[in-house]
């Protein structure tokens, strides 16, 4: 009993890193999916100069923190989440 009870806590422990390793962010914001929200934000704000976060308003939230992004960080670029990892379009 006590093995079979150790090893539903390693697997239980290793599911849980994997879930954690898996979460994209962009900016520090948690991605929903595949960070393409934010991706869109972050290109709108920056096509239309954005300098006020309170500029930044759309139909997702994930839009909204993609320019509230740009305004924080202007130089971070769109094209890959916290990670280095590439954004895709699709």
């Amino acid at each position: 009993m006590r093995n079979w009870a150790a090893a539903a806590f390693l697997v239980a422990a290793l599911c849980s890193d994997m879930h954690v390793a898996d979460a994209r962010t962009f900016g520090g914001n948690d991605c929903t999916d595949d960070c393409s929200g934010h991706k869109a934000g972050y290109e709108w704000a920056e096509r239309n100069g954005v300098t006020d976060e309170s500029d930044c308003s759309g139909n997702s939230t994930s839009f909204e923190e993609g320019c509230q992004t740009y305004v924080q960080e202007p130089s971070r670029g769109a094209d890959s989440d916290d990670n280095g990892d590439e954004i895709n379009d699709e």
